[in-house]
């Protein structure tokens, strides 16, 4: 039985970041599906300024990985299969931006890239979806107890 779950918290208003970045209105809502995909992106074009090195292609990896998938793992989290694992895959998704965000603050501090503070914005985005992704987590397990 496939049930369609929506996470709770799915429109937020969009970060200053992006405002400033998409020209956008601060007050105007962002689906979690397309901010997750914004951030996505955001994350290819961090791996492809990293270095060609032992160091900078062993740290791509790992940022390209988890830091992608949080994307996905939204969308299978939408198509869950009971609220198990609907919190389930969401707690994944949390997982992965905890770990993207401890490689982004590596890279900022190493530096592996020439401008290490351009990385404050995406760690703030970062920030903003693990606390969007810990409250859905915790509203689904109120519901679901």
């Amino acid at each position: 039985m496939n049930v369609q779950h929506r996470t709770s918290n799915i429109e937020h208003s969009i970060s200053k970041i992006e405002s400033k970045k998409n020209n956008v209105n601060k007050n105007q809502k962002f689906d979690l599906e397309e901010r997750l995909l914004a951030f996505s992106v955001r994350i290819v074009k961090i791996v492809e300024q990293l270095p060609d090195t032992k160091t900078g292609n062993h740290i791509s990896g790992q940022l390209l990985r988890s830091g992608t998938s949080p994307y996905p793992n939204h969308g299978e989290a939408q198509a869950a299969e009971s609220p198990k694992d609907f919190i389930h895959k969401l707690r994944i998704s949390l997982k992965e931006l905890r770990e993207t965000q401890r490689w982004l603050k590596l890279i900022q501090t190493i530096p592996l890239i020439t401008r290490p503070d351009r990385i404050n914005d995406i760690l703030e985005e970062t920030e903003q979806l693990i606390k969007i992704f810990v409250t859905s987590i915790k509203t689904a397990e109120r519901k679901n107890s």
